[in-house]
């Protein structure tokens, strides 16, 4: 399939990339003319071409049905570039949002895309950098006909099956097995990004617990305490260990492990820890439906805590962040 992929960044650049090796082509555009160089450089032969604008995209895109990829910051800078593709496309031509909107957004964007018959597909994409090898898990929404339509798409982006252990039970009737190959359909526009949404506030909860878990081991050998009870204790072994077999072993772990190794002390990192919105709008989204979130709602809090203030936790919340998603903190 030919794809448009607009802002080539530590995600979308990767993106592009990963669909050229599975045989799909692309039109690269991002402001910056020099990520748009790279990324053609590290696309496969022939299979990528540059283009200037939002507009030189489009003219470039030779498919019936136009599709492009929107890989830019949630906010203003999306709502921008879908506007101006709502001016350029056309009646069953597929605008995909990759990032972090908001779902609530998504929905008011779909309703007036559709007036013109342009369909508008949410795509919660994780996976950070490492997505370019290891796949991209993706939760998306839209209609039946555009997602069956670039399920090709997705198909190339996902993981795939892989080496995990298979679910017992599946094999009942209603499951999606897509869901096993990395990828879901959620349901009309806005899930997935609503899901998406859910899962990075989850992500809040499972890192500040590894945080401060860290925190109080690292601790223990504080001369507030009575010296027979202090332990001197390594905290680049003991994530090492729990990495095999233990019941907290994860992604989120490795990546603190492979920090630790580096520098026990974690010096590299302020411990000022940014949220990207995610956390907050499902705390909102928990108000609005009257559901209790503390765990969620309490590591938001401490991310803004962590401005004013840091300890050893923060600085694990920053390793595992720049880990998984290469996020530098803001000097």
């Amino acid at each position: 399939m030919q794809i448009g992929i607009i802002g080539l960044g530590r995600m979308g650049g990767n993106i592009a990339v990963r669909l050229t090796r599975h045989g799909h082509d692309v039109v690269l555009f991002d402001r910056d003319q020099a990520v748009v160089s790279r990324t053609a450089e590290r696309a496969e032969s022939g299979r990528s071409k540059p283009a200037s604008s939002v507009s030189d995209l489009v003219s470039k895109l030779t498919a019936a049905r136009k599709i492009v990829w929107v890989m830019l910051p949630a906010g203003d800078i999306t709502e921008a570039c879908v506007q101006e593709l709502h001016g350029l496309l056309g009646k069953d031509d597929i605008v995909i949002d990759g990032g972090n909107s908001y779902y609530k957004d998504d929905l008011r964007r779909a309703k007036q895309l559709a007036e013109k018959g342009i369909h508008y597909v949410d795509v919660g994409t994780s996976g950070g950098v490492w997505g370019l090898e290891r796949g991209y898990c993706m939760m998306y929404g839209g209609t039946k006909d555009s997602t069956d339509h670039i399920d090709p798409i997705l198909k190339a982006l996902a993981p795939g099956k892989g080496d995990v252990v298979p679910t017992t039970g599946r094999d009942r009737d209603g499951l999606d097995p897509r869901a096993e190959e990395g990828y879901l359909h959620c349901g009309p526009a806005g899930s997935g990004h609503f899901v998406k949404m859910v899962h990075n506030g989850i992500e809040y909860g499972m890192m500040q617990a590894f945080a401060e878990g860290f925190d109080i081991m690292q601790s223990k050998s504080s001369d507030v305490l009575p010296e027979d009870q202090r332990f001197d204790l390594n905290m680049a072994d003991i994530a090492e260990v729990w990495r095999r077999g233990s019941v907290v072993s994860s992604w989120l772990l490795d990546l603190t492990a492979d920090a630790l190794a580096k520098n026990g002390s974690l010096s590299e990192f302020s411990g000022e820890v940014a949220d990207s919105g995610e956390g907050r709008w499902t705390i909102e989204a928990a108000i609005e439906e009257s559901v209790p979130a503390p765990v969620i709602t309490a590591s938001l809090f401490t991310r803004f805590r962590s401005r004013s203030g840091n300890n050893f936790a923060e600085k694990v919340l920053s390793a595992m962040r720049f880990g998984f998603g290469g996020h530098v903190e803001k000097k």
